[in-house]
């Protein structure tokens, strides 16, 4: 079973490598707890991509499915939840999959962070425990903190932000602008204004 599951992980691997590299154009975003408002804004907005947005990850957002011992059948009711293990299927495609998103990433880089909470960087969070960890300083010259301040509760000089700071790989440079939830909304309405300008 685990040698199967390293196969479809490797698999997944190439897959959103492939699909990154070749038709990838537009910035990168990746995002912690906006999930909602950084889809709304990538969907109206062409000029960033999420892992979601392409071809695997928008298949596969918001599925369950496992195996059972024995079977060969897919399931996708009685499944292990997201946290109740490290290696569920799920967890596995997702952190296979981020870690080659945030590989294949160049250029300037920007990540959507929820400022209406005391950590917005959180340790657990899949881009601080995955894709922080795989931007290759080589490719990417900068990663942008969009901060979405709706009941602002934290700042870009919030500890949380402090240790992201640190956690970024050396050699990649660090920006941080906090963004009124409601310009991103604004934003997403207004599809033509030029990319980057809506922090």
């Amino acid at each position: 079973m685990e040698e199967v599951m390293e196969e479809v992980m490797e698999e997944v691997k190439e897959e959103v490598m492939e699909e990154v590299m070749e038709e990838v154009m537009e910035e990168m975003m990746f995002w912690s707890k906006t999930k909602d408002v950084v889809h709304d804004f990538t969907t109206k907005n062409k000029c960033y991509v999420t892992m979601e947005d392409t071809f695997v990850g928008s298949l596969l957002d918001g599925l369950t499915w496992c195996s059972k011992e024995g079977s060969k059948d897919t399931f996708t009711s009685g499944c292990p939840e997201w946290s109740d293990c490290d290696n569920n299927p799920v967890r596995s495609f997702w952190k296979t999959a981020s870690a080659s998103f945030a590989q294949a990433a160049c250029g300037k880089v920007s990540v959507m962070l929820n400022g209406s909470i005391a950590a917005p960087f959180s340790p657990e969070s899949m881009f601080a425990s995955v894709e922080i960890k795989n931007l290759n300083p080589a490719k990417v010259q900068k990663l942008e903190v969009v901060l979405l301040t709706g009941n602002k509760i934290s700042s870009c000089s919030s500890p949380s932000l402090k240790n992201l700071q640190r956690e970024l790989p050396q050699g990649i440079a660090y920006g941080c602008k906090e963004v009124p939830e409601s310009r991103i909304e604004e934003c997403a309405l207004q599809p033509d204004l030029p990319c980057g300008s809506c922090w």
